[in-house]
């Protein structure tokens, strides 16, 4: 197949789940044979590291930079009522929707645009066009932007609603328009479906359980091991948790406990605000193991739901005990007690982690039932399955006329 892939942002490193998510459906399907150009929009300039290892992976890259995001003309369009923030500093491109235009020109087997919020720069010329194409959400922002209402000033409370409100508009309207529409999980599914209005499919987010599968987590180390990327204000919520409620209630019980906190974008502040010896401070690493070998178990007080659930999927895979809540692994067919220990009160997670580092036969038991979770539900070699059938539907309901040019256009260009 050719497919015309859009981007808000380069999927190299993969500093974030949703990063992770895009990296690894690119390379299942370039290993499938498909050829892939990948059209995206970064803030972050492409360096040479992201160039080696994204062009193997497909027939054309092409990286447009996104304009900053305290640009007048952000600013300046702030209160379009049609437009929720993200949608304008992501959308409002004229470099980026000629580039998309021209793109159109040719034939494509299947348009794949990633994000509602990304979405404005592509609307009116497929529109016009009428062409088939699918849009992935991977969370939907108008819940998402509840996440962080809390920790804005009191003034920006209302302005944090008001483009809420935006947002679910946003998504009413994008949502009903692409020939198909992908979520991440059951749940969300269920939720576009409500707000769009149609059945939506499920790509489920994965893991390379292969790369993983030799870890073994040092399970008697009494180390907790959270991971997540720090942009994202569910992950410092979380941290805060821990720290203030948790792991004090921990630590009168078992005071050997330490915790590494890994990811991109951790903020600085936060080593001199907890300044204990039994937190390490980690930051990013693009590669976990080393970190999973040398710790017990997985905590991740995550108190808002949404988000790719990648880091969850990776613990598991690598052997690692769970402890999160609710939220923390909503979107995933897991029981509680078999795959993961959790639940929404913090006295109850500090005295999970307690009584879990004392039993190192359960942690056994909880490690290969996680890591054979992964591999038969959520290896991304189930999720590029998973999206190839979306692209097979897509094609059948394609006109006769855009199927005919493009096999006419592959046969050209194979001679």
């Amino acid at each position: 197949m050719r497919i015309l892939w859009t981007l808000p942002y380069l999927p190299w490193p993969t500093t974030s789940g949703s990063k992770t998510r895009q990296y690894h459906l690119l390379r299942a399907l370039a290993q499938h044979g498909h050829r892939i150009t990948l059209l995206v929009q970064s803030k972050i300039p492409l360096s040479d590291a992201t160039r080696e290892a994204l062009e193997p992976l497909v027939e054309r890259l092409i990286v447009l930079p996104r304009r900053a995001l305290h640009s007048p003309l952000n600013l300046l369009a702030s209160p379009i009522i049609d437009y929720p923030m993200r949608a304008i500093i992501n959308g409002l491109a004229p470099r980026l929707r000629h580039r998309f235009e021209q793109l159109l020109d040719e034939p494509w087997d299947v348009i794949q645009i990633e994000h509602s919020y990304s979405f404005q720069p592509f609307e009116k010329a497929l529109q016009a066009r009428g062409l088939p194409y699918l849009l992935s959400e991977h969370t939907l922002e108008s819940v998402m932007g509840a996440a962080c209402h809390d920790r804005l000033p009191l003034w920006l409370r209302p302005l944090n609603a008001f483009d809420r409100w935006r947002y679910r508009r946003w998504e009413q309207r994008v949502l009903r328009q692409p020939s198909e529409v992908v979520a991440v999980c059951a749940h969300d599914a269920e939720l576009i479906s409500q707000i769009s209005g149609r059945p939506v499919n499920v790509v489920v987010n994965g893991v390379d359980c292969d790369y993983y599968q030799d870890v073994r987590p040092a399970l008697h180390s009494q180390r907790l091991l959270f991971v997540g990327n720090f942009e994202y204000g569910a992950n410092l919520e979380a941290i805060e948790w821990a720290l203030e409620d948790i792991l004090p209630q921990v630590w009168m019980s078992n005071p050997a406990v330490r915790l590494a906190i890994a990811g991109h974008a951790l903020p600085a502040s936060w080593k001199r605000h907890w300044n204990d010896p039994r937190i390490e401070w980690i930051g990013y690493r693009p590669d976990l193991r080393e970190l999973q070998r040398r710790s017990a178990l997985f905590f991740a007080p995550l108190r808002y739901a949404g988000g790719s659930k990648v880091k969850i999927l990776e613990a598991m895979a690598a052997g690692l005990p769970v402890i999160t809540t609710a939220k923390g692994v909503s979107g995933l067919a897991l029981n509680n007690g078999e795959h993961y220990l959790g639940s929404d009160d913090g006295d109850q997670l500090a005295l999970s982690i307690t009584q879990l580092l004392n039993q190192p036969w359960r942690m056994c038991q909880m490690s290969e039932a996680g890591r054979q979770f992964a591999r038969q539900r959520h290896d991304w070699s189930i999720a590029a399955q998973q999206l190839e059938t979306v692209h097979m539907r897509l094609i059948q309901s394609a006109p006769a006329d855009v199927s005919q040019r493009s096999a006419s256009w592959i046969g050209r260009s194979t001679e």
